[in-house]
């Protein structure tokens, strides 16, 4: 008898946890691997970043917390790849990416644009047009895939360079030509880390590098619970595009933009 008591108040126990939401029940918490890219992924702001505080709704909405994990880039990718993480936030699409990751819909649109000092007069329309000039290049982004070939095959000078913040120095003190740099980080940097007067010494070329720069979650595939978990992130994502909330996070920035058009 009391065997049997014991399996019918399980059995009840089981059923009444079923009918409970999803917020109620104990929620899995995901670890995944970021870096510094303010102020989109950041250990400076209180939401840790626009597009980290966006993920982490959407995996709300979807049942899970978020717990970021913030290191080099390069570290991140590759130990997300390894199985360490549950997944990375948040990178460029690839050929290699796509092989080795489980990668989410489209998470946000960046806008790339090439900086250069006001005092050298640029202009480019195709990749080609980049050749006489020293470009800062951070090894862990993406740029584009022609970009990128050029680059590998030497027909564009590159200066390796650690970060967005290195890169805005070398441009100020002539060291190099020119920085491809996501607009909204630019003007983050700028206002942050540097004054009026070298700010007015910048601009960005009205001719962004792609209008087609998505950026993505990316899950572990050694893990064999992430295409369920990316399933259903991007449903919840898709839903937080429904309700422009992206677009409303972007609006916070209040980041004048007027400085990337040269006179």
């Amino acid at each position: 008898m009391p065997t049997r008591l014991m399996l019918w108040l399980s059995g009840l126990l089981y059923g009444c946890l079923a009918w409970l939401p999803v917020g109620a029940q104990a929620r899995t918490t995901l670890h995944l691997a970021t870096g510094e890219l303010p102020p989109y992924a950041t250990e400076s702001r209180p939401d840790q970043g626009i597009v980290l505080a966006l993920i982490r709704q959407a995996f709300d909405q979807a049942g899970y917390d978020v717990q970021y994990h913030f290191m080099p880039w390069s570290r991140a990718q590759v130990e997300t790849r390894l199985g360490r993480w549950d997944g990375t936030a948040y990178w460029g699409k690839t050929t290699d990416r796509v092989r080795d990751f489980w990668l989410s819909d489209n998470v946000l649109t960046e806008q790339w644009v090439f900086l250069h000092r006001k005092d050298m007069p640029f202009d480019w329309h195709s990749e080609a047009d980049l050749a006489p000039y020293t470009i800062a290049v951070i090894p862990d982004y993406t740029y584009t895939p022609a970009f990128r070939k050029l680059l590998t095959e030497g027909k564009l000078k590159g200066d390796t360079t650690p970060d967005d913040l290195s890169g805005l120095r070398k441009l100020l003190y002539k060291r190099v030509d020119l920085l491809p740099i996501e607009r909204n980080v630019a003007c983050f940097l700028l206002h942050k880390q540097f004054s009026a007067a070298q700010i007015q010494q910048l601009a960005a070329h009205p001719k962004r590098m792609t209008d087609q720069f998505t950026t993505h979650l990316m899950l572990s595939r050694q893990r064999p619970a992430s295409p369920a978990i990316l399933k259903a992130f991007n449903k919840a994502l898709a839903e937080l595009y429904r309700k422009k909330v992206p677009q409303q996070l972007l609006a916070k920035l209040n980041c004048d933009l007027r400085w990337t058009i040269a006179p």
